[in-house]
This record gives C-alpha cells, sequence and structure tokens, in this order.
C-alpha cells in the first residue's frame, strides 16, 4: 500500500490539484489519489478562487503533510532528488524556480478570463486585453525556455517543476481556441500528449458532477 496520498479536488475544473498530480507523477513518488467532492468546503474555496490559503491539493507521506503546489514541488525534490524535478546546475535550478513561482503566484488575469475546463469548447472567445497581456508573458516564457534548454521540455529533456505550472495553461489554450506560435503550439502538443495528461483528462471526462459557478457559458 502506498505510503502517500494526494488529496485534490474536481479533474475537470482543478488547475492547482492537476499541478500537484502532475508533479508526483513526475517525481515517481508511489501515491494514492483522495478526490476531495465538490461540496467539500476547502474544495469549494479552491476551485472558485476564493480561498486565502489554497489547502488542496494536499500530498501526505508517512506523518508529514505538504500543501501549495510549490511546497509540494521542493518536498518532492527533496526526497525524489533522481527524478529532475529541478534542473541539473545551479542557474537552471534558479530559472526553473523563478518561472515555476511565476506562474504560482501570477497572471490573475489569465486565470479570471480563461479558467480550466477540459469539457469545455469556445471558439471565437473573446480574450480580454490584460489576459492577452498574460499569454504573451506566458508564451515568451516558453519560447525563452525552449530555446536557451533545447527542448523538448521547458527545461530540457525531463519534464520538471515548471512543465508541471505551466501544464493547465496548455488545456486553457486549447479550451479557449488561442493562436499560439509553432514553437509554442509544438510545446503544447507535447504536454498533451503525456501519458499523464492524457490519464488525467480521461478521468475529467468522466466526472459526472458539475459545478454551476464554474460552468461558465458564451
Amino acid at each position: 500500500m502506498a505510503q502517500a496520498t494526494l488529496s485534490i479536488s474536481s479533474k475537470n475544473y482543478s488547475s492547482w490539484s492537476l499541478r500537484g498530480w502532475l508533479l508526483a507523477r513526475f517525481s515517481g513518488l508511489d501515491f494514492r489519489e483522495v478526490v476531495l467532492p465538490p461540496d467539500d468546503a476547502d474544495a469549494r474555496r479552491e476551485l472558485l478562487l476564493i480561498s486565502p490559503s489554497i489547502l488542496v491539493p494536499c500530498l501526505t507521506h508517512a506523518t508529514i503533510k505538504v500543501w501549495d503546489t510549490l511546497a509540494i514541488a521542493e518536498y518532492l525534490n527533496e526526497i525524489k532528488p533522481q527524478s529532475g524535478l529541478l534542473p541539473a546546475t545551479r542557474a537552471a535550478r534558479a530559472h526553473c524556480r523563478a518561472v515555476s513561482g511565476e506562474m504560482h503566484s501570477g497572471f490573475g488575469s489569465l486565470r479570471a478570463a480563461l479558467p480550466m475546463n477540459l469539457k469545455g469548447d469556445f471558439p471565437g472567445y473573446k480574450v480580454w486585453a490584460k489576459a492577452r497581456d498574460d499569454i504573451e508573458r506566458i508564451t515568451t516564457i516558453w519560447r525563452d525556455c525552449l530555446a536557451r534548454y533545447r527542448g523538448p521540455f521547458l527545461f530540457g529533456r525531463k519534464r520538471c517543476m515548471a512543465d508541471a505550472m505551466y501544464a493547465p495553461v496548455v488545456t486553457r489554450f486549447r479550451t479557449y481556441h488561442v493562436a499560439l506560435d509553432a514553437t509554442c503550439a509544438a510545446y503544447g502538443e507535447r504536454i498533451m500528449a503525456m501519458p499523464e495528461m492524457v490519464a488525467w483528462i480521461a478521468a475529467a471526462r468522466r466526472e459526472p458532477d458539475e459545478i454551476e459557478e464554474l460552468d461558465m457559458e458564451f
């Protein structure tokens, strides 16, 4: 039996749950996932972006409990240092932490304008100007990392913390048909083709519950 559990919320709507789950998968940690019901207070606050302290996802490993996605990433890197969650060199690790932290704390306009909804499909969606600024910054980060570390992932050949942090953005770009340049589009295809993403999206599509506040109509 797995020593670790990862508490997550909706696979369809929760970008933070996806990040935590991908980090745990990338690390190779043996864990059991616990999906909180839509009426769970912490899960609902997380999905509606109104919680002052995001408690989902939450990793429990033996007697240790870790919440907040960046904290989970750093903890997994400590216990699974060979997994490649952080790059090998100090300079690349610093860069990876910086762009991951930028995703963790920023891009509020993108989050508000393009909420994660894996079952959704909204061609012709009009993106707010501030969200377009966020999109430009994100794609600049992707192009810079892919050029600097030569791909196929943001920091080279192995999936890392940064790829987990930006993977939900890839799904948002697909849901809302955001036009991307060839480099960023190819990176998005690479992320979507990962077996972990294929499995997560399949499970999201099987979710029976809808959360009215998040099931937006356009």
